[in-house]
């Protein structure tokens, strides 16, 4: 048998009887058991897995450990344990939404064949970056209540904003998205979560 990841958790009763516990350190692995020779892209598997994780993040905060990792060994995952520790404490009634919003104007992504240098590369990629309609984004901090935003440029036709947001604040935020939505009928957004921690997780990586 193996157990493929699901998160890092502060406290074993976050995890148990929903999920495998694993001591890490201070903190303790959520995982599903799966034999061997099973694919980790089987279906049942993923469905199975998102079912977990939902239920385990209806309990608890926990950091999301991207799919198809399957404990062998912690040591790929022993160097963020303390940051993962510190921000789950830090934001133990939080979690994640998304609003992933079409650009306003896409702009061609550059072609690398066209450039003689890596960097001269990336300052296109840069200049070609997607944006939103302004209103829109400047509507979209002020209505939805958060702790930390971080907009991102997923690729050149949308952009995802990463809102780390209060558990009691989730219901205000699905309420804030509901009048964007009246108010900017020509944006096509999708707003999604809540989600457990990931991408503010990054920045304790």
């Amino acid at each position: 048998m193996k157990v493929v990841v699901i998160g890092a958790h502060l406290h074993r009763h976050d995890v148990e009887p929903i999920a495998s516990a694993l001591p890490a350190g201070d903190l303790w692995l959520s995982g599903v058991e799966v034999d061997d020779d099973q694919p980790l892209g089987d279906r049942d598997l993923v469905l199975r897995v998102a079912k977990t994780r939902a239920a385990l993040l209806d309990r608890a905060t926990f950091v999301a450990i991207r799919y198809g990792f399957a404990v062998g060994d912690i040591s790929k995952v022993a160097p963020f344990l303390a940051s993962w520790r510190q921000l789950l404490e830090e934001h133990r009634d939080a979690v994640e939404m998304t609003l992933k919003a079409a650009v306003a104007a896409p702009h061609p992504r550059p072609d690398r064949r066209e450039f003689s240098s890596g960097a001269g590369y990336l300052r296109a990629l840069h200049a070609s970056g997607a944006e939103i309609d302004p209103r829109f984004r400047e509507a979209v901090e002020a209505r939805i209540p958060c702790i930390r935003r971080r907009w991102i440029a997923r690729d050149n036709a949308s952009v995802e904003m990463a809102a780390l947001v209060k558990r009691d604040d989730v219901a205000a935020v699905m309420e804030a998205g509901a009048a964007l939505k009246r108010d900017f009928p020509d944006v096509p957004f999708l707003l999604s979560g809540p989600w457990p921690l990931e991408v503010f997780a990054d920045d304790h990586q």
